[in-house]
Protein backbone atom coordinates (compact mmCIF):
# COMPACT_ATOMS: atom_id res chain seq x y z
CA UNK A 1 0.00 0.00 0.00
CA UNK A 2 1.34 3.38 -0.82
CA UNK A 3 -0.57 6.56 0.19
CA UNK A 4 0.11 9.88 -1.16
CA UNK A 5 -1.00 13.24 0.05
CA UNK A 6 -0.70 16.50 -2.86
CA UNK A 7 -1.84 20.05 -0.81
CA UNK A 8 -1.39 23.60 -1.49
CA UNK A 9 0.13 24.32 2.22
CA UNK A 10 -0.51 28.09 1.39
CA UNK A 11 3.28 28.74 2.92
CA UNK A 12 1.81 27.11 5.85
CA UNK A 13 -1.06 29.56 6.83
CA UNK A 14 -4.79 28.48 7.75
CA UNK A 15 -7.42 30.95 7.53
CA UNK A 16 -7.22 31.69 10.68
CA UNK A 17 -4.22 34.10 9.68
CA UNK A 18 -1.10 31.77 11.58
CA UNK A 19 1.65 30.31 9.88
CA UNK A 20 1.80 26.62 11.80
CA UNK A 21 3.99 23.93 10.29
CA UNK A 22 3.00 21.35 13.11
CA UNK A 23 -0.31 22.11 12.25
CA UNK A 24 0.46 21.44 8.61
CA UNK A 25 2.30 18.00 9.25
CA UNK A 26 -0.51 16.80 11.81
CA UNK A 27 -3.34 17.53 9.77
CA UNK A 28 -1.46 15.87 6.53
CA UNK A 29 -0.67 12.16 9.03
CA UNK A 30 -3.53 12.53 10.18
CA UNK A 31 -5.43 12.13 6.69
CA UNK A 32 -3.12 9.92 5.79
CA UNK A 33 -0.38 8.22 6.96
CA UNK A 34 1.74 9.62 4.17
CA UNK A 35 4.16 7.74 2.54
CA UNK A 36 4.73 10.87 -0.02
CA UNK A 37 3.84 14.21 0.74
CA UNK A 38 3.79 16.70 -2.18
CA UNK A 39 3.46 20.51 -1.16
CA UNK A 40 2.86 23.20 -2.84
CA UNK A 41 4.15 27.35 -1.76
CA UNK A 42 6.73 26.60 0.56
CA UNK A 43 9.02 29.29 0.80
CA UNK A 44 12.63 30.70 2.50
CA UNK A 45 13.55 34.06 3.45
CA UNK A 46 9.72 35.66 2.57
CA UNK A 47 9.20 37.98 5.50
CA UNK A 48 6.35 39.73 3.53
CA UNK A 49 4.22 36.63 3.26
CA UNK A 50 1.40 37.35 5.29
CA UNK A 51 1.70 35.77 8.76
CA UNK A 52 5.83 34.33 8.00
CA UNK A 53 8.39 35.82 9.62
CA UNK A 54 10.75 34.56 6.86
CA UNK A 55 11.52 31.23 8.28
CA UNK A 56 13.54 28.45 6.33
CA UNK A 57 9.82 26.70 5.28
CA UNK A 58 11.32 23.53 3.49
CA UNK A 59 13.58 22.87 6.74
CA UNK A 60 10.55 23.66 9.51
CA UNK A 61 8.38 20.59 7.62
CA UNK A 62 10.81 18.29 7.17
CA UNK A 63 12.23 18.84 11.00
CA UNK A 64 8.87 17.68 11.84
CA UNK A 65 9.16 14.30 9.38
CA UNK A 66 12.41 12.73 10.22
CA UNK A 67 11.16 9.64 8.70
CA UNK A 68 11.22 11.43 5.29
CA UNK A 69 13.95 12.38 3.03
CA UNK A 70 13.00 16.08 1.94
CA UNK A 71 13.21 16.98 -2.12
CA UNK A 72 13.30 20.70 -2.49
CA UNK A 73 12.16 22.09 -5.77
CA UNK A 74 13.04 26.21 -5.59
CA UNK A 75 11.04 27.83 -8.94
CA UNK A 76 11.63 31.27 -7.23
CA UNK A 77 15.37 32.40 -6.52
CA UNK A 78 15.75 35.80 -5.71
CA UNK A 79 18.34 38.38 -3.88
CA UNK A 80 17.17 39.60 -0.89
CA UNK A 81 18.23 43.39 0.27
CA UNK A 82 20.70 41.80 2.81
CA UNK A 83 22.25 40.01 0.56
CA UNK A 84 20.68 36.33 0.58
CA UNK A 85 18.66 34.27 -1.15
CA UNK A 86 14.64 34.18 -1.19
CA UNK A 87 13.29 31.23 -2.46
CA UNK A 88 9.81 29.68 -3.11
CA UNK A 89 8.57 26.44 -4.64
CA UNK A 90 7.37 23.30 -3.96
CA UNK A 91 8.62 20.34 -2.35
CA UNK A 92 8.31 16.34 -1.80
CA UNK A 93 8.51 14.59 1.42
CA UNK A 94 8.78 10.65 0.83
CA UNK A 95 9.25 8.14 3.69
CA UNK A 96 10.41 5.56 0.68
CA UNK A 97 13.71 5.43 -0.46
CA UNK A 98 14.22 7.91 -3.43
CA UNK A 99 16.09 6.51 -6.23
CA UNK A 100 16.69 10.01 -8.18
CA UNK A 101 15.82 13.23 -9.09
CA UNK A 102 14.70 15.60 -11.64
CA UNK A 103 13.93 19.03 -11.06
CA UNK A 104 12.32 20.77 -14.33
CA UNK A 105 11.88 24.34 -14.77
CA UNK A 106 8.14 25.10 -16.68
CA UNK A 107 7.54 27.15 -19.28
CA UNK A 108 6.74 31.10 -18.65
CA UNK A 109 6.46 32.96 -21.83
CA UNK A 110 6.15 36.36 -21.48
CA UNK A 111 2.67 38.03 -20.82
CA UNK A 112 3.71 41.09 -19.97
CA UNK A 113 0.09 42.65 -18.58
CA UNK A 114 -0.65 40.06 -16.03
CA UNK A 115 1.37 39.04 -12.92
CA UNK A 116 3.48 35.46 -12.70
CA UNK A 117 6.17 33.65 -11.84
CA UNK A 118 8.66 30.65 -12.29
CA UNK A 119 7.15 27.17 -12.13
CA UNK A 120 8.70 24.52 -11.19
CA UNK A 121 7.80 20.73 -11.43
CA UNK A 122 9.77 18.08 -9.10
CA UNK A 123 9.95 14.58 -10.40
CA UNK A 124 11.21 11.91 -7.91
CA UNK A 125 11.48 7.92 -9.23
CA UNK A 126 10.35 6.46 -6.24
CA UNK A 127 11.38 3.31 -4.62
CA UNK A 128 7.64 1.60 -3.89
CA UNK A 129 6.94 -2.02 -2.13
CA UNK A 130 6.93 -3.69 -5.69
CA UNK A 131 7.55 -1.47 -8.12
CA UNK A 132 9.08 2.19 -9.13
CA UNK A 133 6.76 4.55 -9.52
CA UNK A 134 7.77 8.65 -10.62
CA UNK A 135 5.54 11.29 -8.34
CA UNK A 136 5.66 14.77 -10.23
CA UNK A 137 4.50 17.72 -8.61
CA UNK A 138 4.05 21.64 -9.49
CA UNK A 139 2.11 24.43 -9.48
CA UNK A 140 0.82 25.76 -12.33
CA UNK A 141 0.31 29.50 -13.10
CA UNK A 142 -3.11 31.49 -12.07
CA UNK A 143 -3.29 34.11 -13.79
CA UNK A 144 -2.22 33.64 -17.23
CA UNK A 145 -3.81 30.95 -19.23
CA UNK A 146 -1.09 30.82 -22.06
CA UNK A 147 1.40 30.47 -19.53
CA UNK A 148 -0.48 27.94 -17.86
CA UNK A 149 -1.07 25.94 -20.69
CA UNK A 150 2.88 25.92 -22.09
CA UNK A 151 3.16 24.14 -19.20
CA UNK A 152 0.74 21.79 -19.10
CA UNK A 153 2.03 20.73 -22.80
CA UNK A 154 5.57 20.64 -21.18
CA UNK A 155 4.08 18.14 -18.38
CA UNK A 156 2.75 15.75 -21.08
CA UNK A 157 6.30 16.02 -22.68
CA UNK A 158 8.06 15.39 -19.67
CA UNK A 159 5.98 12.29 -19.15
CA UNK A 160 6.33 10.96 -22.93
CA UNK A 161 10.23 11.52 -22.09
CA UNK A 162 10.07 9.46 -19.23
CA UNK A 163 8.01 6.76 -20.97
CA UNK A 164 11.12 6.65 -23.47
CA UNK A 165 13.71 6.08 -21.01
CA UNK A 166 11.91 3.14 -19.40
CA UNK A 167 13.50 1.41 -21.91
CA UNK A 168 16.96 2.80 -21.57
CA UNK A 169 19.85 -0.34 -21.92
CA UNK A 170 21.49 0.02 -17.99
CA UNK A 171 25.27 0.99 -18.41
CA UNK A 172 26.88 -1.58 -16.05
CA UNK A 173 30.08 -0.32 -16.99
CA UNK A 174 29.14 3.41 -15.72
CA UNK A 175 28.70 2.31 -12.04
CA UNK A 176 29.51 5.10 -9.40
CA UNK A 177 29.88 7.90 -12.19
CA UNK A 178 27.50 10.29 -13.51
CA UNK A 179 26.90 7.86 -16.33
CA UNK A 180 25.30 5.27 -14.57
CA UNK A 181 21.81 4.34 -15.95
CA UNK A 182 19.23 4.60 -12.65
CA UNK A 183 15.87 3.80 -13.84
CA UNK A 184 13.09 6.18 -14.60
CA UNK A 185 9.69 3.66 -15.22
CA UNK A 186 6.96 4.85 -17.40
CA UNK A 187 4.57 4.93 -14.54
CA UNK A 188 4.14 8.05 -13.24
CA UNK A 189 1.87 10.51 -10.42
CA UNK A 190 1.26 13.97 -11.86
CA UNK A 191 0.05 15.98 -8.48
CA UNK A 192 -0.80 19.52 -8.13
CA UNK A 193 -2.57 22.81 -7.78
CA UNK A 194 -2.84 22.77 -11.32
CA UNK A 195 -5.01 26.46 -10.97
CA UNK A 196 -7.56 24.66 -13.92
CA UNK A 197 -11.00 23.08 -13.47
CA UNK A 198 -12.28 19.86 -14.76
CA UNK A 199 -14.54 21.35 -17.75
CA UNK A 200 -11.31 22.86 -18.64
CA UNK A 201 -9.29 22.93 -21.99
CA UNK A 202 -5.97 22.39 -19.89
CA UNK A 203 -7.80 19.43 -18.19
CA UNK A 204 -9.00 17.88 -21.40
CA UNK A 205 -5.09 18.25 -22.64
CA UNK A 206 -3.87 16.90 -19.65
CA UNK A 207 -5.88 13.58 -19.87
CA UNK A 208 -5.28 13.53 -23.85
CA UNK A 209 -3.83 10.44 -25.93
CA UNK A 210 -0.69 10.05 -26.40
CA UNK A 211 0.67 9.17 -29.74
CA UNK A 212 2.85 6.16 -29.64
CA UNK A 213 3.47 3.68 -26.47
CA UNK A 214 2.91 6.45 -24.02
CA UNK A 215 0.18 5.58 -21.12
CA UNK A 216 -1.84 8.73 -21.07
CA UNK A 217 -2.64 10.25 -18.15
CA UNK A 218 -6.09 9.44 -16.05
CA UNK A 219 -7.65 11.64 -13.51
CA UNK A 220 -7.42 9.77 -10.11
CA UNK A 221 -10.84 10.97 -9.19
CA UNK A 222 -12.43 9.59 -11.73
CA UNK A 223 -10.81 6.13 -11.81
CA UNK A 224 -12.53 5.53 -8.29
CA UNK A 225 -15.38 7.91 -8.16
CA UNK A 226 -16.52 7.72 -12.11
CA UNK A 227 -18.91 10.58 -12.74
CA UNK A 228 -19.64 11.93 -9.05
CA UNK A 229 -18.49 15.72 -9.18
CA UNK A 230 -15.10 16.60 -7.82
CA UNK A 231 -14.63 17.69 -3.83
CA UNK A 232 -14.00 21.38 -3.43
CA UNK A 233 -10.30 21.36 -3.25
CA UNK A 234 -10.17 25.79 -2.54
CA UNK A 235 -12.57 27.84 -0.82
CA UNK A 236 -14.18 25.50 1.40
CA UNK A 237 -13.36 27.57 4.39
CA UNK A 238 -11.28 30.90 2.81
CA UNK A 239 -14.67 32.63 1.63
CA UNK A 240 -12.96 36.13 1.68
CA UNK A 241 -10.12 34.71 -1.04
CA UNK A 242 -12.43 32.43 -2.88
CA UNK A 243 -16.14 33.02 -2.81
CA UNK A 244 -17.27 29.86 -4.65
CA UNK A 245 -15.46 27.01 -3.67
CA UNK A 246 -14.28 24.84 -6.80
CA UNK A 247 -11.85 21.76 -7.36
CA UNK A 248 -8.14 22.62 -8.70
CA UNK A 249 -5.94 20.43 -6.73
CA UNK A 250 -5.92 17.13 -8.60
CA UNK A 251 -3.90 13.70 -8.81
CA UNK A 252 -3.64 12.14 -12.56
CA UNK A 253 -2.32 8.64 -12.66
CA UNK A 254 -0.62 6.88 -16.23
CA UNK A 255 -3.34 4.51 -17.45
CA UNK A 256 -1.18 1.39 -16.52
CA UNK A 257 -1.22 2.36 -12.61
CA UNK A 258 -5.08 3.05 -12.84
CA UNK A 259 -6.05 -0.23 -11.86
CA UNK A 260 -4.30 -0.17 -8.52
CA UNK A 261 -6.18 2.90 -7.68
CA UNK A 262 -8.17 2.30 -3.89
CA UNK A 263 -9.11 5.35 -3.07
CA UNK A 264 -9.31 9.17 -3.53
CA UNK A 265 -10.52 11.43 -1.32
CA UNK A 266 -10.15 15.42 -0.04
CA UNK A 267 -10.09 16.31 3.92
CA UNK A 268 -13.01 18.91 3.64
CA UNK A 269 -12.73 19.02 7.80
CA UNK A 270 -9.56 21.39 8.04
CA UNK A 271 -8.70 24.94 7.35
CA UNK A 272 -5.21 24.67 8.01
CA UNK A 273 -4.52 26.21 4.14
CA UNK A 274 -7.33 27.67 2.25
CA UNK A 275 -7.14 24.21 -0.11
CA UNK A 276 -7.82 21.01 0.95
CA UNK A 277 -5.68 17.66 0.93
CA UNK A 278 -5.65 15.46 -1.30
CA UNK A 279 -5.40 11.32 -0.72
CA UNK A 280 -4.27 8.74 -2.90
CA UNK A 281 -4.11 4.99 -2.20
CA UNK A 282 -2.69 2.81 -4.47
CA UNK A 283 -2.20 -0.54 -3.85
CA UNK A 284 1.23 -1.01 -4.14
Amino acid sequence: MMNLITWNIQWGRGCDGRVDFTRIVDTAMAAADADVLCFQEVGRNYPGLPGSSGEDQFEEIARRLPQHSKIEGVATDVLAPDGTRRQFGNAIYSRLPVVQVFRHLLPWPADPKIPGMQRIAIEAVLQAKHSLVRVTTTHLEYYSKRQRMAQVERLRELHAEASSHANDVVQRKKVGDPFETMPRPAAGILTADFNFRADSREYRRITAPFDGATQPFCDAWTVRHGDKPHDATLGVFDHEQWPVPYCCDFIFVSADLAPHVEDVRVDLKTDASDHQPVVLVLDR
